[in-house]
């Protein structure tokens, strides 16, 4: 069987200058009508229209200058609806897809309440470092847009000595992590009086992130969290926000205690996504032999990158990462891309090489990105154009995290598409094409 995405196409040469996405289903699907075929289905899942509402009436003047100055002129309608709930006094649990602007759903309140109130306080709470940082940078970039005084830093380990002081006594908004808020913070919260006791939001972005022996520990955090704020005297809201799961509200409430309002109905509009499952051909019949996933996964994502695909290719560890990038450098020096083009993303980079490398995604200057699931949460790099999963994730929450990665922005020229490789033994349930792509499948 020719593995060639598009061999025997009449217009090979044509693609490769302007890349047909029909072109490459239609070879797919042909493709597929083979005998024992490695591309096991191919889900489509239309364009969906966006749902927007009117700024709300307290939105305060200056925020709604910020927002229009932006060219955002209304909101999606889960921002309006996440906005009136928290206005009304509620903890809110955001749940939608990925890019469906969920960051405003807790910015908007947040910065609302701070340009009232400039003794107002409030917490950041993200998985990782380096989405902090990039969570930081779209928050300041907003309040510079007002022209506020309001004052946001991050509070990690990376934060010098002498700077936390500071942070601690004139900070509006502080950026943390679990780790810090529990071993950095909360054991030294009399030095953090004042933010206690004008403490009026803590935020939890990623919620789908604290499963398991992870969240049972944030939760026993959260609990000291609370307990000292009461001391305080204080009682903050809460704002969560989430990933597509089955269970969001029962997630919050078990974390933190305290019930939470839902808002689940999508407002944003996203573009045409097609989701095609590959399982690796067959070499040894007797054996039960499968060529190998990370060639196959060097294949495909060198035909995407050889087309002007911006491509991002995930993995689900290190080791099998570093090879990619062998691999796809090497393809680099015989003319795959140009020199520097093919980078590579994971937890081990310094703080400054993994900035570099999400600026040149968001810009551009990036063909292709090799990650382990460091770039799964929400730091924004712009838009992708396919998505390559060397390995099923492990939950169809992190599956649907990931492949959203492609066409954030919802360019409205352009489709995303995604493949998910499986060994063997992962994809011998035919379902699982199914179970992935119903909702049902959450759970």
């Amino acid at each position: 069987m020719n593995l060639d995405l598009f061999a025997g196409s009449p217009d090979s040469k044509s693609l490769a200058t302007r890349p047909s996405l029909d072109a490459v289903l239609a070879r797919m699907r042909e493709w597929m009508a083979q005998p024992n075929s490695p591309i096991r289905a191919i889900r489509q899942q239309p364009a969906r229209a966006g749902s927007y509402v009117e700024f709300p009436q307290n939105l305060r003047p200056a925020l709604r200058r910020m927002l229009e100055a932006r060219g955002i002129g209304k909101l999606y309608s889960h921002q309006a609806e996440s906005f009136l709930r928290v206005s009304e006094g509620s903890n809110v649990t955001v749940v939608t897809p990925t890019a469906s602007g969920k960051t405003l759903c807790y910015n908007l309140p947040v910065l609302n309440t701070l340009l009232d109130d400039s003794n107002a306080r409030a917490f950041y709470l993200f998985p990782t470092k380096a989405l902090a940082e990039d969570q930081l940078h779209e928050f300041n970039a907003a309040v510079d847009a007002m022209g506020s005084g309001i004052r946001a830093f991050t509070y990690d380990g990376d934060t010098p000595q002498d700077a936390r002081k500071a942070i601690r006594e004139r900070a509006n908004v502080a950026f943390t992590n679990p780790d810090m808020l529990h071993a950095g913070i909360l054991p030294h919260h009399t030095k953090w009086a004042k933010f206690f006791e004008n403490l009026q939001y803590f935020v939890i972005d990623e919620l789908h992130y604290y499963r398991g022996v992870y969240g049972s520990h944030l939760a026993n955090i959260l609990r000291r969290v609370k307990r000292i704020c009461e001391f305080y005297g204080s009682r903050p809201r809460f704002i969560c926000s989430s990933a597509t799961i089955a269970n969001p509200k029962e997630l919050a409430e078990s974390l933190i205690e305290e019930p939470f309002e839902l808002v689940e109905s999508n407002g944003a509009p996203a573009g045409e996504k097609y989701v095609v499952f590959y399982n690796p051909p067959v070499v040894n019949a007797q054996l039960g032999i499968r060529r190998g996933y990370l060639h196959e996964t060097k294949r495909i994502a060198e035909e995407m990158i050889s087309r002007d695909q911006q491509t991002l290719v995930f993995c689900n560890n290190r080791l099998a990462t570093e090879i990619l990038i062998t691999y796809l450098k090497d393809a680099c020096e015989r003319g795959l891309a140009p020199k520097g083009t093919i980078r590579g993303y994971r937890g081990g980079y310094l703080p400054r090489e993994r900035r570099e490398i999400e600026r040149k995604l968001r810009d551009g200057e990036i063909r292709g990105v090799v990650a382990t699931n460091a770039l799964e949460l929400g730091i924004d790099i712009g838009s992708l154009d396919a998505v390559v999963m060397a390995g099923y994730p492990g939950t169809v929450a992190s599956t649907w995290q990931r492949s959203g990665r492609a066409g954030r922005r919802q360019n409205a020229s352009l489709a995303e598409l995604m493949y998910i490789f499986k060994r063997a033994l992962i994809c011998a349930c035919d379902n699982s094409p199914r179970a992935i792509c119903s909702k049902n499948g959450l759970r």
